[in-house]
């Protein structure tokens, strides 16, 4: 009878035992999942939609500053390079956000791209997304903060330039008038005045073009462009030019599919210019060669001619509107001095830089450059992954990480379009 009381009483705590282990596993399983969640916590739902449909710059970062997530927006503004914010000025707002935990509003002044002078400024807000992660949201007032100061200076120039031709061609109607009996002059005047209403149409169209590019919205920067489409279209609009004048002209790309984020038909204009003033100032049977090239996250055109080349004080005001090295040889080639000083405004607006390098007598050489396009943060590339919970509530890391996808966002870009005039002109 003891013996069988024994048995029951040891069977009994036997499972009394194995019901308190249970528990305690049940609540270190619950407890280690509890922690994981909160360590490695999951980008909201609706986030990467949200995104997607920004025209401002949208970008998710995680404690250790990695971009998880980035808007269209974000990738053509140059905001993010390899996964991480450029610019320190956006990550000391995120470091302030942490901090102090309340969202911040602040207008900044960034580099444009990553070489050259050109600035834009952003009214960006910051603020905590979940528990670890923060949420920048940027929009471009560049053009807005320097708007009136533009439309000054552009007045002012514009109408000291107008004033030749329109002066003209009143001397020239006065002069028709007179020599009215006279077929001859008549001719000879009409002529003339035909040249002067060209030439006013040129610059007017050239001013137009200029407008575009530093009026607001002119740039839609989340347009890819394939760069070797660019210059196709640029060499092809200036060969008739060239066989007019008995230029040769040798295209060399190895940019091998290279993307840019831009205007299609902006930078079609700008190689299109640096073409037409190549041919315009090379001799007859000279050469211009276009080039260009992938270096590192940058792609480079560069427009060789072997022409009359630029004396070193006016190399830094070839870009300046309305500016011309000869002015002689710009009245014989129709040049209005803006064509240079377009293709600085675009590539500017573009990220980029435009530079020249010349020898009085043997030619020059302009080369543009311009920030590749950074590939699409797909959703889930550089996320936390979930912490597992090892019996005792502990955590472990799974043993390898899923491979980080990034794919390249593709999008149809606008058709080709050019309201450069087919004459070079250098400024």
């Amino acid at each position: 009878m003891d013996s069988t009381w024994s048995v029951l009483t040891a069977l009994a705590f036997g499972i009394f035992l194995g019901a308190a282990f249970m528990v305690m596993l049940h609540m270190a399983e619950r407890r280690g999942s509890s922690a994981a969640k909160v360590v490695a916590p999951t980008i909201p739902d609706g986030v990467d939609q949200v995104l997607e449909v920004l025209e401002s710059a949208g970008v998710v970062l995680d404690p250790s500053n990695n971009v998880l997530r980035a808007s269209p927006g974000a990738l053509a503004m140059g905001l993010v390079r390899q996964q991480a914010l450029v610019h320190p000025e956006l990550l000391e707002l995120a470091a302030s956000v942490r901090r102090g935990g309340e969202p911040l509003v602040d207008e900044v002044t960034l580099a444009r791209g990553p070489f050259g002078e050109s600035t834009m400024r952003l009214h960006v807000r910051v603020a905590r997304l979940g528990t670890r992660f923060v949420l920048l949201l940027a929009e471009d007032r560049t053009e807005a903060h320097r708007l009136d100061e533009v439309r000054r200076d552009f007045v002012a120039n514009i109408s000291h330039e107008l004033k030749t031709p329109i002066a003209s061609v009143s001397l020239l109607a006065e002069a028709l008038d007179q020599a009215a009996d006279e077929p001859e002059q008549v001719r000879r005047f009409a002529g003339r005045l035909s040249v002067e209403a060209a030439r006013l149409a040129h610059i007017t169209s050239e001013v137009i073009e200029l407008s575009r590019l530093q009026a607001r919205d002119a740039l839609r920067p989340d347009r890819l462009v394939r760069v070797d489409q660019v210059i196709a279209a640029a060499v092809d609009q200036n060969r008739i030019v060239a066989g007019a004048k008995q230029v040769e002209v040798a295209v060399r790309a190895s940019t091998k599919k290279a993307e840019v984020y831009g205007d299609k038909a902006l930078l079609i204009v700008a190689v299109h210019n640096l073409i037409a003033n190549a041919i315009a100032y090379s001799n007859p049977g000279g050469r211009v060669g276009v080039g260009a090239k992938v270096d590192g996250d940058v792609v480079e055109i560069a427009v060789t001619d072997q022409g009359i080349g630029i004396e070193a004080d006016d190399l830094e005001r070839v870009f300046e509107r309305f500016y011309r090295v000869d002015q002689a040889r710009s009245r014989n080639t129709g040049g209005s001095g803006l064509g240079l000083s377009i293709v600085k405004h675009t590539v500017q607006n573009h990220g980029g830089d435009v530079r020249v390098w010349s020898q009085p007598g043997r030619g020059s050489t302009f080369m543009i450059r311009l920030p590749l396009a950074e590939a699409a943060i797909e959703p889930g590339a550089g996320e936390p992954e979930p912490m597992t919970a090892g019996p005792s509530g502990g955590e472990r890391r799974p043993d390898a990480a899923d491979p980080r996808s990034t794919k390249r966002r593709t999008s149809a870009p606008p058709a080709a379009t050019s309201a450069a005039s087919d004459r070079g002109d250098r400024t």
